[in-house]
């Protein structure tokens, strides 16, 4: 029996929704949850990810600047201007794309961010309350798993979880999020002895390592339920084959594009032996967003008093 698929794109909208109707909440009492993303350079990547966050506040009722800079723009430059978007009490979040230009020292601006306005969830205030189950903004990603395995019901007090992969931005803050929901959690990683044996054990598995279709049905307890947080391209014809068969939707978009997207998982083998399983395109990847439009508005009400 394949595997019930876990919709990011609908689980996303309804957290948008909520979203929506709590900031029209708020607009009434006069008060607007307020973004500032900042683009240093012309990485195409980037500019559609901000255009993306930028469309979705609009969507939703919430304030937003796109500041765009210069691709020479200094390390001195962008601090000055984190810093005068700290000191703005109608800017609640304060997003810094990445990545920067090379010339960046990207933690130092990283850190200038006032934690109270980190809708990333990135600095070491937010981490360090992430860590001792305090209450702080967090990794928008991470955090969106978390509302994903809630609203399918998934359990999680209880469970056994793996995590592959130990990254700042998902490995590790999504296995303190567990951890604090009572999973008993294990973190692997590259140096990790039978990885395959490791992921077996789970109830729970979240993907996160980097390494195209690197998990197969070999690392699936069945029944268990298995997050792909990766992104890769599929540019070949033979693991098109090998990944998706005769998917008609993947075959044109593969041929249409000159690639297709996978995550971290084989999901053609892991389908027929996981319980849950989230697809890539449409799993993790739309929670991402609407939990920085979430943030931005617990950013507000923590910021102004409501919270």
């Amino acid at each position: 029996m394949a595997a019930q698929i876990l919709d990011g794109i609908s689980v996303g909208k309804a957290i948008k929704d909520e979203v929506a109707a709590e900031v029209a909440e708020y607009s009434r009492r006069g008060l607007q949850p307020g973004l500032a993303a900042v683009l240093v350079g012309n990485n195409p990547a980037s500019q559609i990810y901000v255009s993306s966050k930028v469309k979705t506040c609009a969507e939703l009722g919430i304030y937003s600047e796109k500041i765009e800079l210069d691709e020479s723009t200094t390390t001195d430059e962008l601090s000055m201007l984190v810093h005068d978007l700290n000191q703005r009490i109608e800017i609640d979040g304060i997003l810094i794309q990445l990545p920067l230009p090379r010339q960046i020292d990207s933690k130092r601006v990283l850190n200038l961010v006032d934690p109270a306005k980190d809708v990333d969830g990135l600095h070491p205030v937010n981490v360090g309350k992430l860590t001792i189950g305090e209450r702080g903004l967090r990794p928008c990603t991470p955090a969106g798993i978390i509302e994903m395995l809630d609203r399918y019901q998934i359990q999680i007090d209880g469970s056994r979880a793996v995590v592959l992969g130990r990254s700042r931005l998902v490995g590790l803050p999504v296995s303190l999020l567990l951890l604090h929901r009572h999973a008993t959690v294990t973190i692997c990683h590259s140096h990790t002895p039978d990885l395959g044996a490791v992921a077996r054990e789970a109830d729970i598995l979240i993907a996160a390592i980097g390494r195209m279709a690197m998990v197969d049905a070999s690392f699936v307890k069945p029944g268990a339920t298995v997050i792909d947080v990766g992104t890769n391209r599929v540019t070949n014809e033979a693991d098109l084959e090998r990944l998706f068969g005769d998917n008609p939707k993947r075959r044109a978009a593969f041929e249409k594009n000159g690639y297709t997207q996978v995550g971290d998982v084989n999901p053609r083998e892991v389908s027929e032996v996981a319980g849950h399983l989230t697809p890539v395109p449409g799993g993790v990847g739309p929670l991402t967003i609407a939990m920085l439009m979430k943030n931005t508005l617990s950013a507000m009400k923590m910021r102004r008093g409501n919270g």
